[in-house]
């Protein structure tokens, strides 16, 4: 009989070492878990470090370890370990934001610098909104000085089509 392997950072572990382990904990070794974390520790974070916080890399992290030991009777071990504790990792990772989303977070308790860089975005969200608006201003004022300098029929052509959005048809309609 073969083993199976898994490769864990270029590591190749026996498969059948991991469910050896599974195995012991379910029959009551819960210290045995701890091999577990060891050999996933890594792999784990690496997965949650790309979705969360680094802050909260940790916390979540440990939340994946307490959430496999808790469903571990129900590894069924048709893929390798490390497969199913990474779909752990990245549930446990939604999770977090779903939390996160629910929690209110006060002004007070952002960072310094967290406020220079909501104070940038804004800053820049607010600047680009002033010249969008003087942007607006200067077509208006273009528009109007160059309607200003046609006859009124064409004006009004031009006003019914481009400004007040009616057809060639209607525009032709309303003016007779």
């Amino acid at each position: 009989m073969q083993a199976t392997w898994s490769t864990r950072l270029g590591v190749q572990t026996p498969v059948s070492d991991d469910l050896e382990i599974i195995h012991r904990v379910l029959q009551g070794e819960i210290d045995c878990f701890a091999e577990l974390i060891a050999r996933y520790r890594q792999h784990v974070a690496r997965i949650v470090t790309r979705h969360v916080p680094g802050d909260r890399v940790a916390e979540v992290a440990h939340d994946v370890f307490v959430r496999a030991y808790g469903g571990l009777a129900g590894f069924a071990g048709q893929a390798p370990f490390e497969h199913w504790l990474s779909s752990i990792a990245v549930r446990t990772c939604y999770h977090f934001w779903r939390a996160m989303r629910r929690q209110e977070l006060p002004v007070s308790a952002l960072t310094e610098e967290h406020h220079q860089w909501m104070e940038q975005v804004l800053a820049a969200e607010s600047d680009d909104r002033f010249r969008e608006q003087v942007k607006r201003r200067e077509a208006a004022e273009l528009s109007q000085w160059a309607l200003s300098h046609l006859s009124a029929e064409n004006r009004l052509v031009l006003t019914l089509l481009y400004l007040d959005g009616h057809s060639a048809r209607e525009a032709a309609g309303l003016l007779g």
